[in-house]
């Protein structure tokens, strides 16, 4: 997610993004692994994964974030997302993506495509296009590259450590955002 985010930051999620809010096409969102894009799990058993268990649930030990990624939302349902060019912009239902927080150098595409994104799922970008395995990397994976609605744990709104990039991520879309109940 490079520039928006670095490596280290620690970052503010807000779980009234899916419900009772709405995602927006632009919002940064934390989501649980939709098909194995990190690889294989080891899921902790017994008596030390019930303990995990526990101190999750109460807020004493973080949710595994070993099992969760972090990409901008590009495509809502019903949304039609493409390249038609792997230099052009990314297009959504035909207009081209205005995407200034794209990292330096990086192509907005980097390879031909073209997905209409189903009902309660999402199509995922990140920001430092030529680095990134997002849904265009996954687009022969069980879902095509989507990523279900449900996976989702939470819109990011602010970097809070370290201090020198402490601040808000905002919408870069603006007013102008475009929701999943438009």
């Amino acid at each position: 997610m490079e520039p928006t985010l670095l490596e280290g930051d620690r970052i503010l999620v807000t779980k009234w993004r899916p419900d009772p809010l709405p995602l927006r096409r632009g919002d940064v969102v934390v989501f649980k692994d939709p098909a194995s894009w990190l690889g294989p799990h080891d899921d902790e058993g017994g008596i030390r994964g019930a303990v995990q268990d526990v101190l999750t649930w109460t807020g004493l030990l973080p949710e595994d974030a070993g099992e969760h990624l972090i990409k901008r939302v590009i495509g809502l349902p019903g949304d039609v997302v493409e390249c038609t060019d792997p230099d052009g912009p990314v297009r959504v239902n035909g207009e081209p993506l205005d995407e200034p927080y794209i990292a330096e150098g990086s192509r907005p595409c980097g390879t031909e495509f073209r997905v209409e994104v189903p009902e309660d799922y999402l199509w995922v970008m990140g920001d430092n296009r030529d680095n990134s395995a997002d849904s265009r990397a996954h687009m022969g994976d069980p879902g095509g590259g989507t990523v279900p609605r449900d996976n989702v744990v939470g819109a990011t709104f602010a970097v809070v450590w370290p201090l020198d990039r402490l601040g808000g991520l905002g919408n870069p879309f603006g007013d102008e955002a475009v929701s999943e109940n438009d």
